[in-house]
């Protein structure tokens, strides 16, 4: 069985976008993409600096565009396909980090492409603004008995906002409380200073969850294709209305990846592919999902290993689909 996984904020880099936009199903999604978020993606991509990308109102958009384009390679959909048909059959799951589970809706069907990319626009101008208004931030937090980092969390009056698995925490809150956690870690546990605008996925952010549930009210989202996990619990989400709720919440309270990841295991995940820029989730199913094979799409030259995984794995995944399909279908009958 094949999940498709989303990365969040963080993951991009300069210049991520260039090799990709030399392929026309790529360029033509990005630029849709940049009509659609009023952004200048293209250039973002490929010529913006780190400073620039970093800003949350211009990152957000440009991971979920980047996504759905690199997904669009793997899949070889054209650029005005429903990604969310493309998927249905072969994909077994999907699940995005954070901003990641904008795309990762559109993976599943609930939203289109368009869709996506004018709510993420939306989301991270209004989480920018968020950040804006109060001097907070967040840290990584690696390593340590997990109990004992939850405990100095509490104490400094921290949020775990990101729960990842893996021995990965990540800390949000007032500056000088993230000052004194780092100043005297637990024991065998590293702080490392993430560098974004502010505390995400904290109470910090309910004007921006406002604003976005403002946008999604005026969206009709479709019900799920392929089964879509929620970052609130790790659970499979039942229908669209419920998803892009939990979608709008997910935007003031805590990612728990950790759960994520403990469904696709439940759900019996064999391959997991990571969009572009992969690499972040991937390195955290290695040390949480043994067993299960994983491919990271970074550049072009990742879409042999990435469609080989699809073949394999998703053909399981079609199969597994149909089997459990027949099986409803005989639970349904009349006795």
């Amino acid at each position: 069985m094949l999940v498709v996984v989303c990365p969040g904020q963080g993951a991009q880099s300069p210049g991520m976008l260039a090799p990709w936009l030399e392929l026309p199903v790529v360029a033509e999604s990005v630029d849709r993409s940049s009509r659609t978020a009023g952004l200048d993606l293209r250039a973002h991509g490929t010529t913006s600096d780190a400073d620039t990308i970093r800003d949350t109102a211009v990152a957000q958009p440009l991971l979920v565009a980047s996504a759905l384009a690199s997904l669009r390679a793997v899949l070889e959909v054209d650029a005005d396909s429903p990604l969310g048909t493309a998927a249905a059959g072969v994909v077994g799951a999907t699940a995005g980090h954070s901003v990641g589970e904008l795309a990762a809706a559109a993976v599943a069907g609930v939203l289109t492409d368009d869709e996506a990319l004018a709510l993420v626009a939306v989301r991270g101008a209004a989480m920018a603004r968020a950040a804006a208004s109060t001097p907070t931030g967040m840290n990584a937090v690696l390593g340590g008995d997990p109990d004992e980092v939850l405990a100095a969390l509490a104490a400094h009056g921290l949020v775990p906002a990101n729960v990842n698995g893996g021995g990965q925490v990540v800390a949000a809150g007032p500056l000088d409380a993230l000052a004194a956690f780092a100043a005297a870690p637990p024991a065998r546990a590293r702080v490392v200073p993430l560098q974004v605008a502010g505390a995400f996925h904290t109470q910090v952010m309910e004007p921006a969850v406002a604003e976005l549930r403002a946008a999604a009210d005026g969206i009709t989202p479709g019900d799920p294709v392929v089964p879509l996990l929620t970052n609130s619990d790790g659970t499979v989400v039942p229908d669209g209305a419920r998803a892009l709720a939990l979608i709008v919440a997910q935007v003031a309270n805590p990612v728990r990846w950790d759960l994520c990841q403990e469904t696709l295991l439940a759900l019996g995940v064999t391959g997991l592919l990571e969009v572009a820029p992969g690499g972040v989730l991937t390195g955290l199913a290695r040390r949480t999902l043994p067993g299960i094979e994983t491919v990271a799409v970074k550049t072009p030259a990742d879409l042999d290993a990435a469609r080989d995984l699809v073949r394999r794995h998703g053909a399981a995944s079609a199969s597994a689909s149909a089997s459990e399909g027949t099986t409803a279908n005989t639970q349904e009958q009349p006795s």
